[in-house]
């Protein structure tokens, strides 16, 4: 019997089930506009009260994998964690603002109104600041990478984030002439990082406790994931639905988006997979931090677009294509992660 992939059913055709929601979505808004403007309505400071609890649905579960103890770890082989803050929080915010620019300013002028070019950028640069906090133990697991040291980079990178988020956005969205609401912005990065990631530390350490040994925890964990999905796909058909009639009068948008964002993902991917290749890092290090800034933590960067910039926005509308190409487009890596591996290895052995 083959062994059960850690993706599960859903995970594993989880762009499937976007496509799906994705049609469904722009079906309902299109046949019941007044529904969705009602569901619009249902706000306070820029915050939509459906989206929200949506967004902690999918958030949370994630954050309990969150383990702050493993930060004692931190000076356990520093190269790999190195290359992961690098390429996380100096390289790729920046790459992905300048594409967003070069494709939306020049290659697509013409295609795209301009006021609408400047959110789809602003909803790739929050893809940009906003790296994987959760799918990357799939993409550990897929890689045989050492778990341990994936939940180190993980830690490390939420709590950052915790910091570095509202700053690096603000910053590179100021660069694309975008007005930074700074109370927005900051109140996103409570409601949707700060809480959901205390909240995930107390559950977290409430669980151990009551048991000692974990599996209290990890039968939590596997009891929310589908809620996760469930809430991700909801969030998809609602933003969708709002955006109907903007991408029915222009359908050619969702590849424009997608476009960029390709190539900012594999171009990441190389430069940290090369990167730890040179540097002599073990394959089972390298190859989750490849992948960690690779991937994004796309339900923060969902939620921060619909605050910052409102649910019909070009921004929201581009963090969610981000949804729609992430795991075909991180599969694929694995598998070139997977093929490398033995000359990874041989190579590092040589050396």
């Amino acid at each position: 019997m083959s062994e059960q992939s850690p993706l599960g059913l859903f995970g594993r055709y989880l762009s499937l089930w976007v496509g799906l929601c994705i049609l469904t979505g722009i079906g309902l808004g299109y046949s019941f506009p007044s529904l969705f403007e009602l569901v619009a309505g249902l706000q306070y400071a820029n915050v939509n009260f459906v989206v929200a609890v949506l967004i902690w649905v999918m958030i949370y579960p994630m954050m309990t994998q969150v383990d702050f103890s493993s930060l004692k770890d931190l000076g356990r082989r520093p190269r790999g964690l190195c290359i992961t803050l690098v390429v996380n929080w100096l390289v790729k915010p920046f790459t992905m603002a300048a594409l967003g620019i070069l494709f939306f300013e020049h290659v697509f002028a013409g295609l795209v109104e301009p006021q609408t070019a400047k959110e789809y950028i602003a909803g790739m640069i929050l893809l940009g600041v906003a790296p994987c906090t959760a799918m990357v133990f799939v993409w550990s697991q897929l890689t045989r990478g050492d778990a341990g040291y994936t939940l180190v980079q993980v830690s490390i990178n939420d709590l950052i984030m915790v910091f570095a988020f509202a700053p690096i956005a603000a910053f590179l969205l100021g660069i694309t002439d975008i007005v930074v609401p700074w109370e927005t912005l900051l109140l996103s990065v409570v409601l949707y990082v700060v809480i959901p990631l205390v909240a995930g530390y107390v559950t977290r350490d409430f669980l151990i406790k009551k048991n000692g040994n974990g599996d209290t925890l990890k039968r939590f964990a596997n009891h929310l994931e589908p809620y996760s999905i469930i809430g991700l796909l909801a969030t998809v058909v609602l933003l969708f639905g709002f955006q109907a009639q903007t991408i029915l009068d222009n359908p050619f948008v969702i590849g424009l988006i997608a476009i960029p964002l390709l190539i900012q993902s594999y171009g990441i991917f190389f430069v940290a997979y090369g990167w730890s290749y040179l540097w002599n890092v073990p394959h089972n290090i390298a190859a989750p931090a490849a992948l960690i800034g690779t991937s994004n933590f796309f339900e923060l960067a969902v939620a921060v677009a619909i605050g910052v910039f409102g649910l019909h926005s070009g921004a929201a509308l581009a963090t969610v294509v981000g949804v729609l190409v992430e795991v075909p487009l991180m599969l694929s890596l694995v598998a070139v992660a997977n093929r490398t591996r033995r000359h990874f290895i041989q190579t590092a052995h040589q050396k």
